[in-house]
């Protein structure tokens, strides 16, 4: 499963799975894809609801899948895929085959993510594996309640946890795999992966898969 997830500028990542290739906040992309099954976007800041990039990858049979506080921003590309569907946080869907779960994602000590936006990250339950995408999220009391296999977390700070409170998090849920994210591009430094995998205790693996196009 490791080798079918990709990673790109910032929570810009692609899972090839049984259920179909799943995007998730894609983002300075540089070809045409147009394979997306599934679009997941965690919320609306540039970087994550990008429609110039969603563009790149979806197609005819695409299912957009957003925070329903974004629903209206995310219609505008309803003539362009089968379905657009909005969910709130701490909810469990079943979606054409891919099964899901909604975790909140905020900040507890900054100010650009706020709880009542209601944005999300998620949990994929695909190929017998748990994937945790945080998405732009603190160390909250709902991700350090997350059963996962495989977890991507934001390492790069500013918005985001750092690399240490993402090593925290990462050794309260204990994944087998941890693979950071959000680092390396507009906020952090390209060496933030390798700080976090110094603070990750075993028996967690850090996988640092993050491809930059500059």
């Amino acid at each position: 499963m490791i080798d079918n997830i990709e990673v790109f500028t910032q929570n810009s990542i692609r899972i090839n799975s049984s259920a179909g290739v799943i995007y998730v906040d894609p983002f300075h992309l540089k070809k045409e894809m147009h394979d997306a099954d599934y679009v997941l976007i965690t919320h609306q800041h540039y970087d994550h609801f990008s429609v110039e990039d969603i563009r790149k990858v979806i197609a005819p049979d695409t299912i957009l899948v957003a925070p329903e506080s974004m629903i209206d921003d995310a219609l505008e590309l309803e003539r362009e895929v089968k379905e657009v569907i909005g969910l709130k946080p701490g909810v469990t869907r079943e979606i054409a085959g891919l099964s899901l779960e909604t975790i909140p994602a905020y900040n507890t000590i900054k100010p650009f993510h706020p709880r009542r936006a209601e944005w999300l990250g998620y949990i994929l339950n695909v190929d017998g594996k748990r994937i945790y995408i945080a998405g732009d999220t603190g160390a909250t009391k709902e991700a350090k309640q997350v059963k996962c296999d495989i977890a991507l977390l934001p390492v790069g700070g500013t918005y985001t946890m750092d690399a240490k409170r993402a090593a925290d998090l990462i050794n309260t849920i204990k994944p087998e795999v941890a693979i950071p994210v959000h680092y390396g591009s507009i906020v952090g430094k390209k060496t933030d992966g390798q700080t976090f995998a110094s603070l990750v205790k075993e028996p967690v693996t850090v996988i640092e898969k993050i491809q930059y196009f500059e």
